[in-house]
């Protein structure tokens, strides 16, 4: 495998990147579309498909003010591999020629990885805590998950709230806001240690988040509370760990369907909706196991989409 960054979208620059690699087949996944990328792909005859494709409803109404510049770049690829029934209804009204429905490929990814020696750590460090997690965080979501937090804690003091920023560099700033609230407050890049005080640990960290789902009872998805469209509920569902999410999760709404079809997550817009949440999740064991065995019956229902893809991309 060889890493290259695509180059910016104009037509020498991509002409001389197909010179150099000269590819026997392109898989194009999900759904940013470079015209003159697409197009130069076409016009050299390479055979294409486009993986795990999705379309948001406000790129949807987008591109049909355009169908016939949106038909032209479908036109580029010989299959398009949808992830629901309804993005494969979409790219055929937007001019696909062939289209075939195999269902979201993050339904095949592994359980997120983690650092045993750091888990136990970690555990020991937080001891009978309860703890929940924010993962993935925005700006905007942490103060709403802070005073969240701090909701819960009114009733139940030993309480934990990680927060994993979904953009580690922002970890300093987060710590700093918190802080001047008064709460205690540690960051994970600097060290500092988690102790029977902490209220909030900052995990500004790259590639932790299957530690942290480990080590909580409930987690808040993040990207859900700003018009982002959310983060992978599936990577907590496969996790043992109980989901809440917010009102926006459209980058996964057909999985958020069935999760929510299953009884399996709870949608809060607001802190006081997070905070009665999490709250319930931490005080009735029962009902957060109920949740997670029903998460992880989901998640792990469809693992063999990925044999699927594989099989029409073979011939």
């Amino acid at each position: 495998v060889i890493h290259q960054f695509v180059p910016l979208d104009r037509s020498r620059w991509v002409r001389k990147f197909f010179d150099h690699w000269r590819p026997d087949l392109v898989l194009w996944v999900e759904s940013e579309f470079w015209p003159n990328l697409l197009c130069e792909m076409g016009a050299r005859g390479i055979p294409s498909v486009l993986v795990n494709a999705r379309v948001s409803p406000n790129s949807y109404e987008g591109w049909r003010k355009w169908p016939v510049l949106i038909g032209r770049l479908l036109n580029n690829f010989e299959l398009c591999l949808a992830q629901t029934d309804d993005d494969a209804r979409k790219l055929k009204v937007l001019g696909a020629k062939r289209v075939v429905c195999r269902g979201n490929l993050k339904f095949s990814s592994a359980p997120l990885p983690f650092d045993e020696m750091e888990f136990q750590n970690l555990q020991q460090n937080i001891g009978d805590r309860s703890v929940w997690l924010a993962a993935s965080t925005h700006p905007g979501e942490e103060a709403i998950v802070a005073d969240a937090h701090q909701r819960i804690r009114a009733t139940r003091r030993n309480t934990l709230a990680i927060i994993v920023p979904r953009h580690p560099a922002r970890g300093a700033v987060i710590a700093e806001e918190l802080r001047a609230d008064g709460s205690v407050v540690r960051l994970r890049s600097l060290e500092e240690p988690l102790t029977c005080d902490t209220e909030f640990y900052i995990a500004d960290s790259m590639g932790e988040l299957g530690l942290f789902f480990r080590l909580a009872d409930a987690a808040f998805i993040g990207g859900s509370l700003i018009p982002h469209g959310g983060q992978n509920p599936l990577e907590a569902a496969l996790l043992g760990c109980a989901i809440v999410h917010g009102p926006n999760m459209t980058n996964f709404s057909a999985i958020v369907d069935e999760l929510d079809a299953a009884g399996a997550i709870v949608e809060a817009a607001s802190s006081e909706a997070i905070a009665r949440a999490v709250g319930r999740l931490i005080d009735e064991p029962d009902e957060r196991a109920r949740r997670i065995v029903a998460a992880r019956n989901i998640a792990v229902s469809k693992a063999g989409i990925l044999d699927d893809v594989v099989s029409e991309l073979t011939p």
